[in-house]
């Protein structure tokens, strides 16, 4: 697929965009300004981007033209440090 020819035409940046990760879990994705859905994996994220027309997505996911990562680290989708549940509690 040529990917060069999908970009977006006034430059304005990616057009996919992975937001902060939620204090649920999860990663809401936006393409071209509209709600994907909320991914909690690549895999996730690459069938959003299969819906929106592009195949070969999980090529795309670390090339900046494409995808943007906003606050957090790409590819991480939990916020929950390792050992705490989502309310807050210690498991030992």
């Amino acid at each position: 697929m040529n990917h060069e020819r999908a970009q977006p035409e006034d430059g304005s940046g990616a057009p996919v965009v992975v937001h902060r990760a939620t204090g649920a879990g999860g990663r809401r994705v936006t393409i071209r300004a509209r709600n994907a859905g909320v991914a909690h994996s690549d895999t996730d994220l690459v069938e959003f981007l299969r819906r929106a027309g592009l195949p070969d997505a999980s090529e795309l996911l670390d090339d900046p033209r494409w995808v943007r990562w906003q606050d957090g680290r790409p590819h991480e989708y939990d916020t929950t440090p390792p050992g705490h549940t989502d309310h807050g509690v210690v498991i030992r």
